[in-house]
């Protein structure tokens, strides 16, 4: 299911013995464009650090409860290793963190997901060794602070970020939702990553390989839209790129 970040912020999360508080944000990494961590907001219960749980441990989100079910229990979540508010989310601490948890590092493998392009919950599959042993080092990002940045086409800057689309069987991020208000008045347009050129987290700009044109002649987009496949099918064909299915096989085909 494709759900905006913004419409998530708020929903509740549901452990195995009780509710542990609220979404707050996501940390994505900067490669994969992948959700790494759902930030909680847990208000005074566990005050002072960052409540990071894993997509490891999100069963689904249920759009009617507006609730997240995770699937730990509060004891668990609270002698997880500790991150204090204000600091980032280092290497070190996700080893800490997955050694605790005993979830494979995501950053162990080429794909999304190290070994697989999808989350493996079984955790026999985590025992077997894998032949891609190639380990890469994650750089995360806040979904907060990355709203606002501008995003700059092949021939001009045509909005600014503000949301992203997420998948909530991979946690990938699909698309970036781009206000055009400044350029194109009372229209929002969808931008995969897979089309961003680079991004210049320093000076907060996304730029992409796609034309202005090219945007205004894309498929209409706006909040009541409903992304089908058959929507998504033709926002790649128009861009002439494959979809990110085609190369994603997961254990069950993706619901819409």
């Amino acid at each position: 299911m494709l759900i905006k970040a913004k419409r998530l912020q708020g929903y509740k999360l549901e452990s195995l013995d009780g509710e542990i508080g609220k979404v707050k944000e996501f940390y994505f990494d900067d490669k994969h464009w992948t959700i790494r961590y759902l930030v909680a907001d847990t208000g005074n219960w566990l005050t002072g650090r960052q409540v990071l749980i894993s997509p490891y441990a999100l069963v689904a989100a249920i759009k009617e409860e507006h609730d997240i079910a995770v699937a730990l229990t509060k004891k668990q979540i609270e002698n997880s290793p500790s991150l204090e508010s204000d600091r980032p989310v280092s290497r070190q601490f996700e080893e800490i963190y997955y050694g605790y948890y005993g979830w494979p590092m995501y950053s162990g493998g080429p794909f999304m997901w190290g070994p697989a392009p999808y989350i493996v919950r079984d955790p026999e599959q985590w025992k077997n060794p894998t032949q891609h042993k190639k380990a890469w080092d994650p750089h995360l990002r806040s979904t907060h602070e990355v709203s606002g940045y501008h995003v700059h086409a092949s021939d001009g800057e045509i909005g600014h970020v503000d949301d992203f689309v997420i998948d909530d069987e991979t946690w990938a991020i699909r698309y970036l939702i781009i206000d055009t208000r400044n350029w194109w008045p009372g229209n929002k347009v969808l931008v995969s990553p897979q089309w961003i050129d680079r991004v210049s987290w320093t000076d907060a700009k996304v730029f992409v390989r796609l034309s202005l044109e090219s945007i205004k002649r894309s498929p209409a987009y706006s909040e009541e839209s409903l992304l089908t496949r058959d929507y998504e099918t033709g926002l790649y064909r128009h861009y002439d790129h494959p979809g990110y299915w085609v190369n994603e096989r997961g254990p069950k085909e993706h619901s819409r």
